[in-house]
């Protein structure tokens, strides 16, 4: 041990083996995480801006398209400053707060999911009573619960890997500070650091997945209860958007986080790590307006706002219905 040298910072080796794509990678991530940007921002603001979408299903898309912002902003512009720098050094601290940051927002995600498809529920099962159920108060409480409890797990998981120790090797196979590749390198890993990280990824997947699962099985038997073919497909379209994204996050998540992986895997993983962290988050807020009808004319009267406020002020005929 006395010949060994503690690592202060890793190397975020990610597309370095691809040295003549940095270039068209940098552009591609550049243009997805403008996009990402642009389409979550227009959501929050025509959630905001419509008083018809003032309701507790779409203070749950705003908030979901919030975290999803953050969630990206821990990990793109790192990605494309790398793209760019001959030097791609981390420090333990940097490292240690990107990992709680992305962890974090990327729990709260599920969490956040997890609402939504109660809230879809209750919004079935008693819509006499919905309104009463779903208060204003009641929704903000769940969004915080969502967000302390995602963060209080991204903190137990960044604890027990930063509490490992790391020597001489400080190449991470990946493009961030993900759990994977960062143990990887650690010298005093062992199988209950491997069951306690893993039973808190599966306590985050598995367990939001099984309350949501749990929540379209009720919604189910309500929806094919309805007299009305007409009043089954206008149940089910509510739910449509957050069954498509359900099924979109978890598949990529589940087969990056809960897979058993070597260190020979972390190269042949890269392609579905870009996916969970920037594909995923593209398709989200595509998936939102192009199934939901309110979303695309709340959209649309946000940019008709905007063209009348930044490029036609004089023009009369901009939409009156939206609040400033």
């Amino acid at each position: 041990m006395g010949n060994r040298t503690t690592v202060s910072t890793f190397l975020l080796w990610g597309f370095s083996s691809f040295p003549e794509l940095q270039s068209l990678l940098f552009v591609v991530i550049l243009f997805s995480h403008m996009t990402i940007l642009t389409a979550n921002v227009s959501i929050m603001m025509a959630v905001k801006l419509s008083h018809n979408l003032h309701t507790p299903m779409y203070f749950f898309l705003c908030g979901l398209s919030f975290s999803e912002t953050c969630t990206t902003m821990v990990i793109l512009p790192r990605m494309l400053v790398d793209l760019l720098s001959d030097s791609k050094t981390i420090s333990l601290p940097e490292c240690a707060t990107q990992m709680f940051f992305f962890f974090g927002f990327s729990n709260n995600n599920c969490f956040t999911m997890v609402v939504k498809s109660y809230d879809r529920y209750t919004a079935i099962h008693n819509p006499l009573h919905y309104a009463v159920r779903m208060t204003q108060k009641v929704c903000f409480q769940l969004m915080m619960a969502s967000w302390m409890v995602g963060f209080l797990v991204s903190l137990c998981v960044v604890i027990t890997v930063f509490n490992l120790s790391f020597y001489d090797s400080n190449l991470i196979q990946r493009f961030f500070c993900d759990i994977s590749p960062v143990v990887s390198l650690a010298c005093d890993y062992t199988l209950y650091h491997e069951m306690a990280i893993f039973v808190l990824s599966a306590f985050v997947l598995v367990g939001s997945f099984i309350l949501i699962v749990i929540s379209y099985v009720f919604i189910g038997s309500i929806i094919l209860k309805m007299p009305s073919a007409k009043g089954r497909y206008k149940a089910f379209s509510t739910c449509s958007s957050h069954l498509t994204v359900v099924c979109i996050h978890y598949g990529f998540a589940c087969f990056v986080y809960l897979r058993s992986k070597d260190s020979d895997s972390f190269l042949e993983d890269m392609p579905m790590a870009v996916a969970y962290t920037v594909l995923t988050p593209l398709l989200h807020p595509i998936v939102y307006s192009l199934r939901n009808k309110d979303i695309q004319v709340a959209l649309r009267k946000v940019s008709s706002l905007l063209i009348c406020v930044f490029v036609l002020p004089p023009v009369p005929h901009c939409p009156d219905d939206l609040a400033i």
